[in-house]
């Protein structure tokens, strides 16, 4: 039998993102209680737990796109506001505008920041090009599939140069040929930039095939239960799936979450 790695070992001193002790309540319910997370940089780190305990909530959190009640958070030592960040919406038809092209979806986030049309128009070219993108950025969003309007949220999300890409479901609502093709090209996007990527799944097999970090989160109020690597080479495959390793990783935690899920 493989020996699974299940210990959080990123020191406060080596963490990309840190936070520290971390409180958030609704309606008088806690959810997370002087919560504790060290992330590394230059990896994809997943986070799969039961439903209700604050996945989505943790990343938008993490993200600065909810405050919390209590806690300190750093992405590569400094404050958020401060921070570079890229966000991949689950809702992707949603948080895609329906009027304007797909190219200026993408670029609106420089647009927003007063980027010239010209480099505008450069910037974006130069991610179709670098990931072998074969879109017409002069279509809307609504003429695309799932998994072509899902890709041109993570350009937009892209186009900025983040520090780091934080994605809530990226795959929930795309069928399974969808969601290779999506997986796909983010592990091409990781691969080329090693911009680190922070992402809520909601499937235990998609959480361990596409991370390099898998955190296991307890009910509420909610806390880290296991962090296990997953030490495969990229770029995956489907292949990997029937790894050795792979399969053990899984194994592992699916019986921390049924332990989890007994208490």
């Amino acid at each position: 039998m493989l020996e699974v790695s299940a210990n959080q070992t990123i020191t406060k001193a080596d963490a990309f993102i840190s936070v520290e002790g971390l409180c958030k309540s609704f309606g008088g319910q806690v959810l997370y209680d002087n919560f504790n997370l060290s992330l590394p940089n230059n990896s994809i780190v997943s986070v799969f737990g039961p439903n209700g305990c604050g996945k989505s909530t943790l990343l938008n959190m993490v993200s600065g796109l909810m405050p919390c009640d209590r806690g300190n958070i750093l992405i590569n030592n400094k404050p958020i506001r401060r921070a570079r960040i890229g966000y991949v919406f689950q809702n992707y038809r949603d948080s895609l505008f329906p009027w304007l092209s797909a190219f200026d979806n993408i670029a609106y986030p420089l647009q927003v920041k007063g980027v010239s049309a010209r480099e505008c128009k450069q910037r974006v070219e130069r991610l179709i090009t670098t990931f072998d993108i074969k879109l017409d950025l002069k279509r809307y969003p609504y003429s695309f599939s799932g998994g072509q309007q899902q890709l041109v949220s993570i350009l937009r999300a892209l186009v900025a140069d983040p520090e780091v890409l934080f994605l809530d479901e990226p795959f929930s609502a795309l069928d399974y040929e969808t969601t290779l093709f999506v997986r796909q090209k983010l592990q091409e996007i990781f691969m080329a930039t090693s911009v680190p990527m922070f992402m809520v799944v909601h499937n235990l097999e998609e959480a361990v095939y596409s991370a390099d970090l898998i955190l296991l989160l307890s009910k509420r109020p909610t806390r880290l239960v296991k962090a296990v690597h997953f030490n495969a080479p990229r770029p995956r495959m489907p292949e990997t799936l029937s790894d050795p390793e792979f399969i053990e990783v899984s194994r592992y935690c699916l019986e921390v979450f049924r332990q989890e899920m007994r208490k």
